[in-house]
Parts: C-alpha cells; sequence; structure tokens
C-alpha cells in the first residue's frame, strides 16, 4: 500500500481523516512517492486551534532563547544537507545541485532568524515633552501560517516559518500537495527540536484547506507564494478577513543584453536564469532583450549553449536541467510553445519532443528557443513557467526599457552592460522589484526583502529581511510619566 503523508499538529504526527488523496509523483521515474491528503477544514481549525492556544506561553520565552532553537536547526539542516537534496529531487524533478542551492538559501533563512532578537529592538526617545518619555516595543501578534508552492519545497516554508517563530508567533504551514514530502521531513527535524507543542503545525490539502486558513479567525497572518490569479484571491481573501498578507505572484521577467556586454559571461548568466530549475521559478529570465548590435552574437551564442545542455534524471550528477513538476504542466508549455509558433514566433529550437534513455516516460521538456517574439505575443506577456526562450529584438535601449516597463508584472528584471550609465538609468527607470545588474537571476539574501511589484506581489512588506520583522510584529507605543 502507497505510503500516506501525515499530518503535524500540537507536536504529533497523526493520520488524516481526507476522503481524497493526491498522488505523489517523481517527475522522472513516474513511480508514485506517497499520497497527499486534503485535509478537511476541521483539521484546519485543529491546526490553528493548537497554535493559538500555544502562543501565550511560547512569546514569554526569551527571545534569546527562541533563537536558540535556530542554531540547532541550522546544524539539523547541514547533517541532513544531502538527505534533504535528494529528496527535493525525486519529489520536484530539479537537478541534485539547483536542489543543494534551495536548501543552502533555506538555511540562510534560518542563519537569519537566529539573528532576530538583534533586529526586532524596538526604540526609546527620552523627554519628548517635560518628564515624559516614549518607547516603541515590539511584540507578536500570535497566529501566522504560509501556503507555499512545488517549486521550492524547502526554501519557500524557511522564508517564513522560522523567522515567524523566532520573534514570538506560532505557525501553520500548508504546503503544495505535489511537493509534501520535502516539508514533511522539515518538520521531522522540527520535531526533534523539542519545541512546546503547538509553536509549529503543517496540514496537507489543497484549495479547501487553504481557504480554511484564511478565513479562520485566529490566523492573524497570511504568506503566500504562487501565481498571480491565486495570490490575487489569497490577497483580496486575507483583507476580507482582517488579515495581514504576503502574497507573492508570479512573473514574466526581462533581460536586456546591451552591445558592449561581455557576451560570454552573460550567455553564461542568462543559461541558468532561462533554464535553471527547467524555468520553474518566479525569478527565471524569461524573455532575453538583444539591444542593437547584440543580437546576432547573442542568438548565435544562445543557441549553441542552450542545445548542448545535458538533460536527465535530477540525480545524476551529470545533468544540466531535469524535468518539469507534472505531464499537465509539460502540456501546458507545449501549448504556449504552439500558440508562439502561431502568433509568428520563430522556433529556433525546439524542445517538446525530447526522450531520456531510461526514463522515456519523465515528463522532460528540452531547452527551447523562440526567436522574432514581438511585445504583443502571449508568450511575452504571460508566464509559461518551464524551460522557453523568447527572443527579441530592439533598436536601442530606450526601446527596451519600454518593453520591459510594458509588463503587467514586477518581479525582476536584468541588464547585461560594461556601461555604468546604462546600469544606473535601468535600475532607476525599470518598473520591478529585484534588479540585477550582469547577474541573471536577481534573488535577494535572505537578510533583503524579496521585492516583487505590481502583479507579481499583493501586499505592503515583503517576505525575508527587515520587511519579514514588520509582517510577525506589532509595534506597541508606551509613554510614561513618573511623578
Amino acid at each position: 500500500m502507497t505510503r500516506r503523508v501525515k499530518q503535524y499538529i500540537n507536536g504529533s504526527w497523526v493520520e488524516s481523516n481526507a476522503s481524497t488523496y493526491t498522488p505523489v509523483i517523481n517527475p522522472a521515474t513516474c513511480e508514485v512517492l506517497a499520497e497527499c491528503p486534503d485535509a478537511p477544514v476541521s483539521e484546519v481549525d485543529q491546526a490553528v486551534k493548537a497554535a493559538s492556544a500555544a502562543f501565550e506561553d511560547w512569546r514569554r520565552i526569551p527571545v534569546l532563547s527562541r533563537a536558540q532553537y535556530m542554531f540547532r536547526l541550522k546544524t539539523m539542516l547541514e547533517e541532513r544537507f544531502e538527505d534533504i537534496a535528494a529528496l527535493i529531487v525525486s519529489e520536484n524533478g530539479k537537478t541534485r545541485d539547483e536542489a543543494r542551492g534551495e536548501v543552502r538559501r533555506g538555511i540562510e533563512s534560518v542563519e537569519f532568524a537566529a539573528s532576530v532578537p538583534t533586529i526586532m529592538r524596538g526604540y526609546r526617545l527620552e523627554d519628548v515633552s517635560s518628564g515624559i518619555d516614549e518607547t516603541a516595543e515590539r511584540q507578536p501578534l500570535g497566529v501566522f501560517a504560509a501556503i507555499t508552492p512545488f517549486n521550492f519545497p524547502m526554501m519557500v516554508p524557511l522564508w517564513f516559518l522560522p523567522t515567524a517563530i523566532t520573534t514570538g508567533n506560532t505557525f501553520v504551514l500548508k504546503p503544495s500537495p505535489q511537493t509534501p514530502l520535502s516539508t514533511e521531513l522539515l518538520f521531522e527535524l522540527l520535531d526533534e527540536l523539542d519545541l512546546p507543542e503547538g509553536v509549529v503545525n503543517l496540514v496537507n490539502g489543497g484549495k479547501d484547506a487553504a481557504m480554511a486558513i484564511m478565513e479562520h479567525a485566529e490566523v492573524v497572518g497570511v504568506s503566500f507564494v504562487g501565481s498571480t490569479p491565486v495570490a490575487r484571491i489569497v490577497y483580496e481573501t486575507c483583507a476580507k478577513y482582517g488579515k495581514r498578507v504576503q502574497a507573492q505572484g508570479g512573473a514574466k521577467n526581462y533581460i536586456a543584453v546591451l552591445p558592449d556586454a561581455n557576451m560570454e559571461a552573460s550567455v553564461a548568466n542568462i543559461m541558468g536564469s532561462v533554464y535553471g530549475c527547467a524555468g520553474q521559478r518566479c525569478l527565471a529570465g524569461s524573455v532575453i532583450v538583444a539591444v542593437g548590435e547584440a543580437y546576432e552574437p547573442l542568438k548565435a551564442e544562445l543557441l549553441k549553449r542552450a542545445s548542448s545542455l545535458r538533460v536527465g534524471y535530477g540525480l545524476d550528477e551529470s545533468t544540466q536541467m531535469g524535468t518539469v513538476i507534472s505531464s499537465a504542466a509539460k502540456e501546458r508549455i507545449h501549448r504556449m510553445v504552439d500558440q508562439g509558433v502561431q502568433e509568428g514566433a520563430q522556433l529556433l529550437l525546439d524542445g517538446r519532443n525530447i526522450k531520456v534513455e531510461g526514463y522515456e516516460d519523465g515528463t522532460f521538456v528540452g531547452p527551447t528557443i523562440l526567436d522574432g517574439v514581438q511585445p504583443q505575443m502571449t508568450v511575452a506577456r504571460e508566464e509559461i513557467f518551464g524551460p522557453v526562450m523568447s527572443l527579441m529584438h530592439v533598436p536601442d535601449f530606450e526601446t527596451a526599457i519600454e518593453v520591459i516597463n510594458k509588463s503587467h508584472y514586477g518581479n525582476a528584471a536584468s541588464l547585461f552592460t560594461s556601461s555604468g550609465k546604462a546600469a544606473r538609468e535601468f535600475k532607476y527607470r525599470v518598473r520591478a522589484g529585484n534588479i540585477g545588474i550582469n547577474v541573471g537571476v536577481a534573488a535577494a539574501t535572505a537578510s533583503f526583502p524579496f521585492g516583487g511589484q505590481r502583479d507579481s506581489f499583493f501586499g505592503d512588506l515583503h517576505g525575508q529581511g527587515l520587511d519579514s520583522i514588520e509582517f510577525y510584529t506589532d509595534k506597541k507605543i508606551l509613554i510614561e510619566r513618573w511623578l
């Protein structure tokens, strides 16, 4: 019998009473690894109530003591580093090195949470009036929750959970039902930490569980990462119920290349941006904008590099690109490539019929390049979330900025150039929250916020960095006079 993933509620692993389950499939081998429960609303309620009951005692534990749990968690993650990476490959399909990078980024977030005693401090001003002092003190708020995606099943939960609990809140996590095994392993480590019962809780499920979290009266804030249509629903729902919310949506990231760029180094960076994690990340480069005379040499080098990428099973160390997450994702990507061709793009490199020996049923999509893409085309406007590059040619730098700013997304944009003047103009004018200069993946480290804009983010305070401290705490103002 296929193993069923359990819930973690109030410090214990419990079987779900779900009536339906989602198969967890290795996208390379098509092996069913486990079944993920679609949690009923009652189980969400149990998890939230456990977190709510634990809050008052947890917030009274000194912040320095709460931070000690993070030092221990970092050690445990380091000790299980390769096990976690291999599990991510099995359920997600990315390469082993990409999975290692994900785990490393997750550990950075734990390290950031360990610094909460330093950065959570308030501030004070004496003699604001005669004999009166005023103080702002940060305090935790209660139960927070996160609804996280399949593409970074370990890293994204670690963006939120460590900082939330170290600031004194309690937590409920609902991961993607496509990749619940990484978070299951994370909670096995959290269980070994011997946190007080109810401080962290894991509920597996789909839409109903997500809605139950957002509508629950005892949840004070929700973090979400996923597609833009769902992010908008999360934002609106949480606002309706008076909750704090940070909802990170989809993206259509543009990379502009000027003629003065170092072409070899630029293409190496672009390849990692477009085809890393098979294009399944919100910071993936998607539209490459060749400016003026950069077009011909850039196109030739991109085609040469993309054609030579080794596609295969992620656990094979020689593999450079793995699978997409599912058959449904593969079919969607194929349809979008077809639509690009129908709208007038030229298929410079077609990765739709790729087969990997020994894994013929795997959900592989090879590196794909669409040339002659125009700004009005669907492939230039909408997220593909796969290993598809759209190559666009514009006459000058000014046109490149105009094209980028017409996108309704605003997650990331990058420029490759040797001109400091062009770089400053680009970062000053481009409307995106994460800007890369000669960097293909503009990913903020854990001490900086992840800064999506426009339809890539709904909310006021971003994930990570000092924004996360603001999100997970509120300021109480104390005005004192002693007679």
